[in-house]
């Protein structure tokens, strides 16, 4: 096999701190804006459709990098206290592929003034594909390959929780519920659990902050993440406040990547990103890996906004 691609192999078999082609979930720098990949609880949004869409082009240069794209919609419907979501993501690294399209439903446990609580659920199918006509021997048709063209198709399910008040949010989940007690082999994706908590502060008239952390574990592998993010904003003088600029956020994870994230606001409802990644792990800091993003927020028809009189509640269209 050419050394590219073979250290690419090497490289990711490394990282997941199990055998050669243990599986892992895909890296998204933007999940701090959209959560629902690994937490299928965060879809429970109210007052608008959500759709958002990325791209991420990893390791440039390398041979075999990954390649990974992302389209998710929800919507929340409020008489249900319940969001309805659709999701595809696809991945290319080396000779495999692999396909994961999912539905999700979340429910608002709890929908209180200050604090909200809702549950989730994800669920579809995983595909993965192996083409090993892809493969680039040294020795021509070498026994230990397989070089004809495998796939297969096995159900998936993430679940998790969401709890959030006027300046925090917190959230578990675990994906790939089915592989579960499994051990990893070639074709099954490696179940992952994942714990966060953000604090956001949306007070200041010029501008909005995030701080977050996470946590993910898959096998004998912890990574930590931190995030810290500015949106600055113009005050609009009106009762639905101030108008959303641009964004710059920068994020850190223990396996020694830096991450660099902007944003701007088309239009209130429209906003693009982009992230850098920086890794200075050995042999990689000269491959960048790009991000771009899109994220779209559509006024819902079900959207209502309550009012608390006493101790009764008013819902208003």
């Amino acid at each position: 096999m050419k050394r590219p691609l073979k250290y690419l192999f090497i490289f990711t078999g490394l990282l997941s701190g199990s055998r050669l082609m243990a599986q892992a979930d895909i890296s998204m720098a933007t999940h701090w804006y959209n959560r629902a990949n690994y937490n299928p609880a965060s879809i429970a949004r109210t007052n608008y459709l959500y759709v958002f869409t990325n791209v991420r082009q990893q390791w440039l240069g390398v041979s075999g990098a990954p390649k990974v794209f992302n389209i998710q919609a929800s919507d929340y419907i409020h008489h249900l206290h319940s969001a309805f979501g659709v999701s595809l993501v696809g991945d290319n690294i080396g000779v495999t592929q692999f396909y994961n399209p999912m539905f999700t439903y979340a429910y608002r446990i709890s929908d209180e003034r200050n604090w909200q609580l809702s549950m989730g659920l994800s669920a579809g199918v995983f595909s993965r594909t192996i083409n090993g006509s892809l493969f680039e021997a040294e020795t021509t048709n070498d026994p230990s390959i397989e070089y004809d063209k495998q796939t297969r198709v096995s159900p998936d399910a993430n679940v998790g929780l969401e709890f959030q008040t006027n300046y925090f949010i917190m959230g578990f989940s675990t994906t790939h519920l089915l592989a579960l007690g499994k051990s990893t082999d070639t074709y099954l994706n490696t179940n992952h659990r994942y714990g966060y908590l953000i604090y956001k502060n949306t007070e200041p008239d010029y501008f909005n902050y995030n701080l977050g952390v996470q946590v993910v574990n898959r096998q004998n592998l912890t990574v930590v993440e931190g995030n810290a993010n500015v949106r600055f904003k113009n005050p609009t003088g009106l009762m639905k406040g101030s108008r959303e600029l641009f964004d710059v956020g920068l994020t850190y994870r223990s396996t020694k990547q830096m991450t660099l994230l902007l944003g701007i606001n088309i239009t209130p409802d429209l906003r693009a990103g982009y992230a850098y990644d920086h890794s200075f792990s050995p042999g990689l800091a000269a491959n960048w890996t790009h991000e771009l993003m899109l994220e779209w927020r559509i006024p819902s028809r079900s959207a209502a906004t309550k009012f608390i009189c006493g101790n009764k509640e008013f819902w208003y269209r």
